[in-house]
């Protein structure tokens, strides 16, 4: 080896304590693209719940409208299924969690301290408090306790995909 030559080598940093590394440059890669896809992400999920006409989002006069027994409109979602349609049901109950699991899957890569559960079953219920909270002052959507289990049982299910990939990817590589 001679002078120099350790500069050019790419930088390594620790990523557990079983001496697996990882090169800074793609840790900071993969940071880039997660904060790029979860931008991408809270423009798709604000225009779905704001703006989609198709989703019955508008700001003609409506009044406020809200739900603070919990099950509530999901048993009604269920008990009324043959009237509405499955496509209904699923899209109110799935979506709902579905539209969540790339929060709670997004925010352990983006953050470290986020790679706890109670903080992203917190983060996912605040966050789905606070879309809520909006929908109710802005009179689009409603304010719906059942939208906020769903919600955060969404966030917890994608930080439970983020556990078991971060899990296999250990596994795999180190």
């Amino acid at each position: 080896m001679y002078p120099g030559q350790d500069c050019l080598r790419p930088r390594r940093i620790l990523c557990s304590n079983r001496g697996f590394t990882v090169k800074k440059e793609t840790k900071k890669k993969i940071q880039i693209v997660s904060a790029g896809l979860f931008l991408v992400y809270l423009i798709c999920l604000t225009y779905f719940l704001f703006f989609a006409e198709s989703l019955g989002r508008s700001y003609a006069e409506r009044e406020y409208t809200y739900n603070l027994h919990l099950f509530k409109e999901i048993a009604r979602f269920w008990n009324y299924r043959e009237e509405l349609g499955m496509a209904a049901v699923l899209a109110n109950i799935v979506g709902n969690v579905v539209c969540f699991v790339p929060f709670g899957a997004f925010l352990p890569v983006l953050n470290r301290k986020a790679r706890n559960f109670f903080m992203i079953l917190t983060l996912s219920f605040e966050f789905s408090l606070l879309v809520e909270c909006t929908q109710l002052i802005s009179k689009v959507g409603s304010f719906d306790v059942d939208d906020l289990f769903l919600n955060t049982l969404g966030g917890v299910i994608g930080f439970f995909i983020f556990t078991v990939c971060n899990r296999m990817r250990r596994k795999h590589y180190g």
